[in-house]
Formats: C-alpha cells, sequence, structure tokens
C-alpha cells in the first residue's frame, strides 16, 4: 500500500469522451515541465523556483507552465509530491519486499542510502526545504513536512514490526531509534555534499550496524 495519499477525486474521476487523446497530451507535457522543475529544485531549491524559471528550463512560455500549475506555489507544491513518488518507488516499495522484522529494516536504510549516494550529486529538497520553509508556515512547508513524516512513520513502523518479531530488544524505543538512523542520513548529507568529507558514506553504513549491535536480540544474530 502505497505510503503517500497525493490521489484527489479530481484524479480519481472519469474523463468525458472525445477528450482522452487531448487529456493525454496535456498529461504528457506536465510530466515534462514537472520532470523540469524538479530537475531544477534539486540544484536550486524549491525557493529558487519560478514560473519563468521552470519555463525557460522546460523551454516552454511561461503562460504555457501556468496553465499547468496555475501558481508558483502549486508548482513547487507538485515538485514535492513528485519527489515523494520516485523517492517511494526508489526506496519502500522495494524495501518492503524484504520479509518482516530485521531484514525489512536493514533494507529500508540499504534502499536509502542507495537514494542518498544519489542526491549527494544532485541535492535534496527535503533537506534544502526543510531549510527554506522552516520558519514559514503555508501549504509548501505543510507538503515537506507531510512528505517526511510519512517517511519517518514508516521507518518507526519498520522497527516495531522488528520488535514483534523478537530481532530487537523488547525496550527498544522505535521514535528514538528513528531518530538515530535519520540523523546518520542527516550527518552524511552534510559531510559528504557540503563538507565533501571522504568516507561519509562507510561511516554512515557502520553508524547503522552500531546500531543494529545495540539494539538487536541474540535471535537476530542468524538473520545476518
Amino acid at each position: 500500500m502505497p505510503i503517500s495519499s497525493t490521489t484527489t477525486p479530481h484524479d480519481a474521476a472519469p474523463q468525458p469522451r472525445g477528450r482522452g487523446r487531448a487529456s493525454a497530451k496535456g498529461l504528457h507535457t506536465r510530466q515534462l515541465v514537472l520532470d523540469s522543475a524538479l530537475s531544477l529544485a534539486t540544484r536550486i531549491g524549491l525557493e529558487g523556483l519560478s514560473i519563468g524559471a521552470v519555463a525557460e528550463a522546460a523551454q516552454m512560455s511561461k503562460s504555457g507552465v501556468f496553465a499547468h500549475f496555475g501558481s508558483r506555489e502549486e508548482l513547487q507544491i507538485s515538485v514535492v509530491r513528485e519527489y515523494f513518488r520516485a523517492f517511494e518507488q526508489e526506496v519502500f516499495f522495494p524495501a518492503i519486499q524484504a520479509p518482516r522484522g530485521l531484514p525489512r529494516l536493514r533494507s529500508l536504510f540499504t534502499h536509502w542510502m542507495k537514494r542518498v549516494a544519489q542526491e549527494i550529486q544532485s541535492g535534496c529538497i527535503f533537506i534544502s526545504g526543510a531549510v527554506d520553509f522552516d520558519d514559514r508556515p503555508g501549504p509548501v512547508r505543510d507538503a515537506l513536512a507531510e512528505s517526511a513524516q510519512i517517511w519517518l512513520n514508516a521507518v518507526t513502523r519498520a522497527i516495531a514490526q522488528a520488535k514483534d518479531c523478537g530481532h530487537l530488544r523488547a525496550d527498544t524505543d522505535e521514535h528514538l531509534m528513528t531518530f538515530e538512523i535519520h540523523g546518520l542520513i542527516l550527518a552524511l548529507h552534510y559531510e559528504a555534499r557540503f563538507l565533501q568529507s571522504p568516507g561519509s558514506i562507510a561511516r554512515a553504513e557502520l553508524g547503522f550496524a552500531n546500531l543494529l549491535q545495540r539494539y538487536a536480540t541474540a535471535a537476530a544474530a542468524s538473520l545476518n
């Protein structure tokens, strides 16, 4: 089951007959614009997005971009949702193919690290967006915070399941462990992208291994 819920009643409503080709073309164009906006946002951040900048990147007119999104804010929110959709596809859905418990938790972290390895080069709009919008209430901040919280809730749920399976100690605080795992990812972004510190990825992986060693039960040893 997807961990996001971006489908709206409008999205699910049947389209009138005779408009299928036009609608498909419009959706295709909108996706091309959104791809350009997402690529731009990873480099300059959500705050740097504008109808004009995206129009130039997509090689379209400003009115063409505006026709698909209507406002800069709607464009920013759409980029957040598209970014999270890609995150789901690359991290969450592959990971839940692993058995519940420690195997799934490890898979979540492994796929998350693969995603981060890409973001070190391209940038992460959740991190840059948190800096730009942390003290700016509004729909864009809400979309960013909701996406991040949904993902952290999924990690917390995986930890709780690992406890239920007897792979993690019964006294494990799943919220604290999520905090520690998230801290490793944030530190990795800072060290690898900002400080360009060699060996950052290896240190993050070792940090996760140390966490598991601290929280895992003796029964989990057979899962290595």
